[in-house]
């Protein structure tokens, strides 16, 4: 490869990296107001899903832990009832963890929404200035 060809490659870059650099602002200028309460909006809709997510986990665990006192209350005695009796301990154990995990994400829903009224409030009181063109 020639010293030219490089240095042109070079030139040419330089003018579209420029060109893009140039051309920037103008385009963010033009870029429309992010809507009030949209990050707040989306925070709350993030938590109401995972809280939706987790009732669901949580309702599979008590099906689990009914189905394992059913195995515990038909079980014979000696080792088969002993592994039944493991198992629903195992079934309750997790079924607290699912129920703690609940009512943090309720919690966290209850803050994500607190916010976005509090945000809404804010909204509502501020008078909106009129734009000039």
């Amino acid at each position: 490869m020639s010293v030219s060809t490089r240095f042109a490659g070079l030139a040419a870059t330089s003018v579209i990296a420029l060109a893009g650099a140039v051309a920037s602002p103008a385009v963010a200028d033009e870029a429309p107001a992010p809507e009030p309460c949209a990050q707040q909006q989306a925070q709350a809709d993030k938590a109401e899903a995972a809280l939706v997510r987790v009732t669901a986990v949580f309702a599979r665990q008590q099906t689990r832990v009914a189905h394992a006192k059913k195995a515990v209350a038909q079980a014979e005695a000696g080792r088969a009832k002993a592994e039944a009796r493991r198992t629903l301990a195992r079934a309750k154990h997790v079924r607290e963890e699912t129920k703690l995990t609940k009512r943090a994400q309720q919690q966290r829903v209850a803050k994500a929404d607190e916010r976005l009224a509090t945000c809404l409030a804010e909204q509502e009181t501020t008078p909106v200035a009129p734009t000039q063109p």
